[in-house]
């Protein structure tokens, strides 16, 4: 599996990865891994604001149906539209061309409250 050091995790197996003023969030290789093939990925939470830990979209998999997390708080700018017509891209690419939604935080200091690569492969038990 990948964990990328340049990038910070959730315990609900999100990521974050800070590019100047705007943030990109996925799921994590271990994630889609657990969820097996992804079918659909449904966020209709663009324009909004979310707290850190508020549910910002759903992905579909063949057996199972699961809530995505905000890892930090911010305005929803953008929704990867790729994955519309290719939800396989978060199996394939979870870290480049899976990536989910960009935002806006509201407080970086949030990122103080999610995992390095180290700490999140520990929790998985790696």
């Amino acid at each position: 599996m990948n964990f990328p050091s340049n990038l910070k995790y959730s315990k609900e197996h999100e990521w974050v990865r800070l590019e100047g003023e705007f943030a990109y969030i996925g799921i994590s290789d271990h994630a889609q891994k657990e969820l097996g093939d992804i079918v659909y990925v449904d966020i209709t939470s663009v324009g909004q604001t979310l707290e850190a830990n508020a549910v910002f979209g759903t992905v579909e998999a063949v057996k199972t149906v699961s809530d995505l997390f905000m890892p930090i708080g911010g305005e929803i700018l953008e929704f990867n539209d790729t994955l519309s017509g290719s939800p396989e891209l978060v199996n394939s690419d979870p870290y480049g061309k899976g990536w989910m939604i960009k935002i806006k935080p509201t407080n970086l200091s949030e990122m103080n409250n999610l995992m390095d690569a180290d700490t999140y492969k520990a929790m998985l038990g790696l």
